[in-house]
């Protein structure tokens, strides 16, 4: 790898990670010794690029940094087409519509050789047999996470009478057979996971989440970490406890 691809592939990895990244991680997947990416890291730091820290902490790339637009390597343009079209095989109608809406965008902007080698990708996602009958419910989740809202929902979980919980809708996963919510429940007063095919009322309310969504979702994040060192389901529940 010539020296100046290296320099960008050490500023892709930087911005692609939300927290510091160790210099012997860097080295480890560029296939380069640590010190060739001390170097690399002091070229950087010396052409105007904003990468902080130090060997022994590690480096993040400041926010607001960030390159001219890059072309599409193959492997990237096909990882890109899988990704929309899982979504488009899964997501309700407006995720569908918007993943053929950003197919067609990046179609436009690619020359005649990758656009061919983007649209005729050969990696499939077949979608499942029967989707979930969720309805309107996930652009009214999707919503509410977008306003940081507080939701009321009328859920009717397995063998009990349906009840109303107010929660704090954190994150939706897409599984083939159902699509599960994950979020703070007032009433419990701990994370839950709530099937959206379950849900019989989704209401916003005009309550924000007292706590920023970036904020909310590290928490959860690791709370669900640690449910999965223990051997609980966490993610993998599909019904409200």
């Amino acid at each position: 790898m010539r020296r100046a691809d290296r320099l960008l592939q050490i500023i892709q990895i930087l911005r692609r990670e939300r927290r510091p990244i160790s210099g012997r991680t860097i080295a480890s997947e560029l296939e380069v010794s640590l010190r060739t990416i001390y170097r690399d890291i002091a070229a950087l730091e010396a052409s105007g690029v904003p990468v902080l820290g130090e060997p022994s902490v590690g480096y993040v790339l400041q926010d607001g940094y960030d390159l001219p637009p890059l072309m599409f390597s193959t492997n990237e343009l096909e990882i890109v087409m899988l990704g929309l079209r899982m979504v488009g095989a899964r997501g309700d109608i407006e995720i569908n519509t918007t993943a053929r809406d950003v197919v067609a965008k990046i179609a436009a902007i690619l020359p005649d050789a990758k656009r061919s080698e983007f649209l005729n990708a050969p990696l499939l996602a077949p979608g499942p047999e029967v989707l979930p009958e969720d309805g309107p419910v996930l652009l009214q989740l999707r919503g509410a996470m977008k306003a940081n809202r507080k939701v009321e929902i009328l859920y009717h979980a397995a063998d009990r009478e349906p009840g109303r919980r107010v929660i704090w809708p954190i994150v939706i996963a897409f599984f083939d057979r159902v699509r599960v919510l994950a979020a703070w429940c007032e009433l419990r007063e701990a994370y839950r996971y709530f099937r959206t095919d379950r849900m019989l009322e989704v209401n916003m309310l005009p309550a924000k989440i007292p706590r920023s969504r970036k904020r909310i979702y590290a928490d959860w994040w690791h709370h669900e970490k640690i449910e999965q060192r223990l051997g609980i389901d966490g993610m993998g529940v599909v019904a409200c406890a």
